[in-house]
């Protein structure tokens, strides 16, 4: 990614950046030290790149309706879900629901995983907004998968199960 530096008399101690086209455009105080800059810009371009996979994976994969058809699927529709998408910012989980807001964040490290992996992931985070703790009930809920001994198992040789 191209980099556009506009250094300001101006600014006395904040560092911002944009893309546009591409382009990053930082503005940074004069004095602002260039070894500490470069440190900066790094933070930044890691946070746009992380804000890119999130978009294209979103744009990808309709959520939404793949929640939508394993609810009518697995749980007869009961389950109302606000929102669910894709998160560049999830690296220790795989799925992270909000089941007051009924909101559903998935890692964009499921993207790269079976189908039926990230359905176990969603199916488990869906259940949430019924059981909010894991306890028999929501086992129970969740066991309605199929494939949830052989997601959980798939989930475990990568090191991470939920």
């Amino acid at each position: 990614m191209q980099v556009l530096i506009k250094r300001s008399k101006n600014r006395k101690k904040t560092i911002s950046a944009r893309v546009i086209q591409d382009v990053m455009h930082v503005s940074a105080p004069v004095s602002y030290p260039e070894k500490k800059l470069e440190e900066t810009i790094e933070k930044f371009k890691a946070r746009f790149e992380k804000q890119r996979q999130k978009k294209e994976l979103n744009s990808k994969i309709n959520l939404f309706e793949v929640a939508q058809r394993l609810n009518h699927k697995y749980f007869d529709g009961e389950i109302e879900v606000e929102s669910i998408e894709y998160s560049a910012n999830q690296n220790s989980i795989y799925g992270n629901c909000t089941h007051q807001k009924r909101t559903i964040r998935i890692s964009h490290h499921l993207a790269k995983m079976p189908e039926w992996v990230r359905d176990y992931v969603i199916i488990h985070e869906m259940a949430h907004i019924i059981e909010p703790n894991h306890g028999a009930s929501f086992w129970k809920l969740v066991s309605r998968y199929e494939l949830t001994e052989r997601a959980r198992g798939y989930l475990m040789a990568k090191g991470m199960e939920l």
